[in-house]
């Protein structure tokens, strides 16, 4: 497909803005996204980052796989881990994400808890906004 790659700015921001989010400098984590959505603004996508990593004790989240499928696709399978603030044991948790961006910025989000799925919506939406073009 037009615009396949296996590095790009795209997956570059990705892993920059999880750097940001680990580092706990949510305002640079949340500068990644648009300024429109259902977390309206930059501040409560912050406030909404500060929220779910303050859960935690000894937090970790990681890109497993990144890639910039084309067209402002990107696709993503992330770990997270932790111990919740006050528990003994640690969970762990394995998902996707698809993004959208224009611009630079992310536009929309979408996780999933089958990869699969995910991959494949994703290879989907890349192709259908393609052929939009």
């Amino acid at each position: 497909m037009p615009g396949d790659s296996t590095t790009s700015d795209l997956t570059e921001r990705m892993e920059r803005s999880v750097e940001a989010f680990n580092a706990g400098d949510f305002d640079l984590a949340a500068s990644f996204y648009a300024s429109v959505g259902v977390l309206e603004g930059r501040e409560a996508i912050r406030g909404f980052f500060e929220d779910w990593h303050g859960t935690y004790e000894d937090f970790t989240f990681e890109l497993e796989e990144v890639r910039d499928l084309g067209n402002g696709v990107a696709f993503s399978v992330v770990r997270q881990g932790g111990r919740l603030a006050g528990a003994a044991g640690r969970i762990h948790d394995r998902f996707a994400l698809v993004f959208t961006w224009a611009d630079g910025l992310v536009q929309t989000e979408t996780n999933f808890t089958d990869i699969d799925e995910a991959r494949a919506a994703a290879q989907q939406l890349a192709e259908q906004r393609w052929v939009r073009r």
